[in-house]
């Protein structure tokens, strides 16, 4: 099987996320796209964070029903600081992989990868898919990697989050299940 993982905090898991996936497996013909929730990102800060339960719930919703998507909730149950060559580690052993498997990476961690926990084993252990979020560019990275072809969606959870928050609309940003989710437990500060 041809494995990707798209990791990330999924605070919440939007409309972004899934076509970005879907977009990726099909350009790079992978099987199987596996959602990695973090527990706790090194280099980045989780905010109006409503608790790792809630975020896997609504990714698990999120990739209901479609056979291309699944979710791993390994990170969540390591706890602490998620390292992907950890991550990367554990899902080898556990996967009937063919050739290496996929990681996606943000066209914004691309200047920092060398910064992250053992970034040369990563690119050793992972076939790395750089895709475009903020912009159409190709920005350098010193390991091998290919950039996919990916939509260019001006779309984030933190904007999300900032909606809900400010009262405005948000529902056309999210899986319709995901949206029950927030409203349901009254996520984000929803008002």
């Amino acid at each position: 099987m041809k494995l990707l993982l798209v990791g990330g905090s999924f605070n919440p898991v939007h409309v972004g996320h899934l076509i970005m996936a879907e977009e990726i497996r099909a350009e790079f013909d992978y099987d199987l796209v596996l959602l990695v929730p973090s527990f706790r990102p090194p280099h980045k800060d989780l905010v109006n964070e409503p608790g790792p339960e809630h975020r896997l719930a609504m990714l698990k919703l999120a990739a209901a029903g479609d056979p291309s998507l699944a979710v791993e909730d390994c990170e969540l149950r390591r706890g602490g600081l998620s390292y992907t060559i950890d991550t990367l580690t554990e899902i080898v052993g556990r996967y009937a992989i063919e050739g290496k498997a996929g990681l996606v990476i943000g066209d914004d961690l691309i200047p920092g990868f060398g910064t992250w926990h053992r970034p040369a084993d990563i690119a050793k252990a992972a076939d790395l898919v750089c895709v475009h979020r903020r912009s159409v560019d190709e920005l350098p990275l010193q390991y091998p990697h290919r950039y996919a072809h990916n939509s260019l969606i001006q779309l984030s959870s933190s904007m999300v989050r900032e909606r809900i928050s400010e009262g405005r609309p948000f529902r056309r940003l999210l899986d319709p299940a995901v949206y029950e989710y927030i409203q349901k437990h009254g996520l984000y500060g929803l008002q």
